[in-house]
């Protein structure tokens, strides 16, 4: 059943921006944020399934952030809190790469020795130079979010919609393919 409710959560907040877009003009800022916020709830209440510390974190902060984003929306009766979202979860995985940076094994690291616990010396450089690169994304990713914050919400939906999600799955594919390429060396 977590897992059923893990899964939900991802889904519903990867269509967030969605959810803002054609929510709060069909059922209001009160009646959506209510709706989003059990999302987050169940999205702390599900946190502990993640097998990196890291990622524990970083789903309750985010379901924390985006429940007082919610509040502070409805308190000031502004739907231009939620929007701020996307920042957010950008600006915490920013935090969670950069400071592995800093660490013994980077995030990337500890997360391909679970496929591969005894990964060689190249690895391991490969993986700091692959953090460091998902450093820069999310840095990117995160001042394109929060300037769209002030953009029509057409444009800010069409980004952190659909662009940035479309960013991700290229960065993803190209890392894919450079690895494929970097092993056979």
């Amino acid at each position: 059943m977590r897992h059923l409710l893990t899964g939900l959560s991802v889904v519903v907040l990867l269509a967030y921006p969605f959810a803002i877009y054609f929510g709060i003009e069909k059922f209001g800022l009160s009646i959506l944020g209510g709706i989003l916020a059990v999302f987050f709830v169940l999205r702390i209440f599900t946190a502990g399934q993640t097998k990196l510390k890291e990622f524990k974190q970083l789903a309750i902060i985010s379901g924390l952030v985006g429940i007082t984003l919610i509040v502070l929306g409805v308190l000031f009766r502004s739907n231009g809190w939620l929007l701020f979202y996307p920042v957010v979860v950008n600006a915490c995985m920013l935090m969670v790469f950069a400071s592995s940076l800093k660490q013994p094994q980077t995030i990337i690291e500890r997360l391909a020795r679970l496929q591969e616990p005894d990964l060689p010396k190249s690895g391991v450089q490969y993986t700091r130079k692959v953090t460091q690169v998902w450093c820069l994304f999310f840095l990117f990713n995160g001042i394109t979010a929060l300037y769209t914050c002030f953009l029509p919400i057409e444009i800010w939906t069409f980004y952190n919609g659909l662009i940035s999600y479309i960013l991700i799955g290229a960065l993803f594919a190209i890392e894919w393919v450079v690895r494929q390429i970097v092993r056979k060396d």
